[in-house]
């Protein structure tokens, strides 16, 4: 079973210090199905205006954790709050949020501009005020003349503008996606994630979204929750969380790392490794070069391995190597630039890194 640890929460640490109260608190809450717990003991705590992302593979927690936000499903032990307000017993029609769902959950009967005038129109407001209102969020999101069309009229990633449009169209205090781009094509997704970006900045809404898209989590959130097994394993701005995993889990979750366990390779490293902790290093911080090529003018503060390419992955943008040294497989990255050496497989290397590039993770 895995057992909790203690991680650094540096953004948890600063919200401690400024004594902002939180917009949205989880303490201790545990959801259980039955003999099967999905969440156990979570307390998190998200800031008003922050846009927060639930990262992790399926089965960690992370849509049970919306949707105990949402109020479509109730704790088992523990507490829910927004703005200070208990709404464990609160049904979901009564929380006055935004939701924005996989599938869109778009009224496929009603137009572009009756899906938007749905909400207001819940909230009694008059016809006028909410035909102003969808017309101006639809310009908003560059939908300004489809607001007469049907939804399967609409391409993936209109339905889903349409869907953030009406989510965001009655200002709720707190906006709830439910991995929101994951039916949409690469494209359309880094598009749709330089909208979200923008939307969240002008609107400034408290946004939480839940997603197992590691670059999607890392382009959007001002900060990222790693579940695992229904636990919070480390909770980090983007940066941190990537560039100082705390465990290995996280270290290998979220992008590719090289994990030092093989007792032939001593790992030198400033500071000392620390007990309990195995040594990692990102792909893209190792430098490969021909094994007879000349020493770098930094060479004392780097270290240095001799191995066999395996192999080779072109990916545009990028090369990927996958060098054999001794028992131990490297996995490197780099861009591509004209000139460089192409290295194949059979080829003898040296990769060599700057020893400050080396963190220790958690077992």
């Amino acid at each position: 079973m895995h057992a909790p640890r203690p991680v650094p929460n540096s953004e948890d640490a600063a919200l401690e210090k400024t004594h902002v109260p939180p917009q949205i608190e989880f303490r201790s809450v545990t959801k259980t199905y039955g003999k099967v717990t999905a969440v156990r003991d979570l307390s998190l705590t998200v800031k008003r205006g922050e846009f927060l992302t639930v990262l992790g593979p399926s089965g960690s927690g992370k849509t049970t954790t919306l949707m105990l936000l949402a109020g479509f499903e109730a704790p088992t032990a523990g507490d829910i709050s927004i703005a200070g307000r208990s709404v464990a017993a609160v049904p979901s029609y009564r929380r006055d949020q935004g939701i924005v769902f996989q599938n869109y959950a778009l009224f496929p009967h009603l137009t572009v501009t009756r899906n938007l005038e749905f909400p207001l129109e819940m909230r009694g407001i008059n016809t006028a005020e909410r035909s102003t209102r969808a017309r101006r969020m639809l310009e908003r999101v560059h939908l300004s003349d489809l607001g007469g069309r049907m939804p399967s009229q609409l391409s993936g990633g209109q339905q889903q503008r349409v869907a953030l449009a009406r989510a965001l169209i009655a200002d709720p205090p707190f906006l709830l996606l439910d991995e929101p781009l994951g039916a949409l094509d690469r494209n359309l997704r880094e598009q749709m994630q330089i909208e979200m970006k923008s939307l969240h900045k002008e609107f400034g809404i408290t946004t939480i979204c839940v997603t197992h898209d590691q670059e999607e989590a890392l382009t959007l959130s001002d900060r990222i929750v790693v579940m695992r097994a229904g636990r919070i394993e480390q909770t980090d701005s983007p940066e941190a969380l990537y560039d100082r995993p705390a465990t290995r889990f996280v270290a290998k979750f979220l992008g590719e790392a090289n994990i030092f366990e093989s007792p032939d390779l001593k790992i030198e490293s400033d500071p000392e490794q620390p007990s309990g902790t195995v040594a990692m290093i990102r792909p893209e911080r190792i430098r490969i070069v021909a094994a007879d090529a000349r020493t770098s003018g930094d060479a004392d503060l780097r270290q240095s391995v001799t191995g066999t390419v395996e192999d080779m992955i072109y990916a545009g943008p990028l090369r990927k190597y996958h060098v054999r040294v001794g028992g131990s497989l490297f996995i490197v990255r780099e861009h591509v630039a004209a000139g460089q050496a192409i290295f194949r497989s059979g080829d003898r290397v040296c990769l060599n890194w700057l020893r400050s590039d080396i963190r220790f993770v958690a077992m």
